[in-house]
């Protein structure tokens, strides 16, 4: 691994550590958690009080695949992702939430789980 890479993942893992300690999800308000791969993105709504992850969405989950194969980007397809994590969130329930975005910086496909959870109607 290369001396750059491995700054830059402490980097994160120092900035996931500082956020974990502020955002924090209840039963009543879960926290949304987006993770990113060079491939994929995925969001799970986690419930830190139980220490359980309620329901979970990501590029690859079947339900979406039909979307996904005619989206042009990743941008896109994390819009997608956002979009589809937010219908199963109001099928179980959940309005509100808490927008955790795992250390990774507001933009490009994190800001488009954002941009489509809020669309799909979740209130940050």
């Amino acid at each position: 691994m290369s001396k750059k890479k491995n700054e830059r993942q402490l980097a994160r893992f120092r900035k996931k550590k500082h956020i974990k300690k502020i955002v924090f999800g209840t039963s009543n308000r879960p926290r949304l958690v987006v993770y990113k791969s060079l491939k994929h993105v995925y969001a799970q709504l986690v419930d830190d009080t139980n220490q359980k992850t309620i329901t979970g969405v990501s590029s690859l989950s079947n339900e979406l695949k039909d979307q996904i194969s005619s989206a042009k980007n990743r941008v896109e397809v994390a819009e997608i992702v956002g979009n589809g994590i937010a219908k199963k969130a109001k099928d179980l329930k959940f309005e509100h939430i808490v927008f955790d975005r795992n250390g990774y910086i507001y933009h490009g496909r994190v800001k488009a789980i954002a941009e489509g959870a809020r669309k799909g109607g979740l209130k940050f």
